[in-house]
């Protein structure tokens, strides 16, 4: 899989903006990608940025009722969170 289909966005909340503070950036990944994948996805994103850890968990799907009948239902995803050596990560880049 190429780098961009493994990454697919950065979460961005208020916990995970306090773990940037200690070089922990947290990610959505594909459900398919695993550890060493999520690592060089990282490190061909951002070419200056050494990787030292990943955690990776798998949230659940939820569901919910609309309207007493409409039963929604939202998908399961993955989180990664990415611990950094050396280097920093810059998300709001050209905002």
């Amino acid at each position: 899989m190429h780098w961009r289909e493994i990454i697919r966005r950065p979460v961005i909340t208020e916990k995970s903006n306090m773990l940037t503070d200690q070089d922990q950036y947290t990610f959505i990944v594909d459900s398919r990608a695993n550890k060493h994948q999520i690592k060089q996805a990282v490190e061909l994103a951002w070419p200056d940025v050494a990787v030292e850890k990943v955690r990776v968990a798998n949230m659940p799907a939820k569901r919910a009722r609309r309207w007493r009948r409409i039963a929604v239902r939202k998908h399961g995803w993955k989180k990664a969170i990415v611990t950094l050596s050396s280097g920093s990560i810059d998300l709001f880049e050209g905002v």
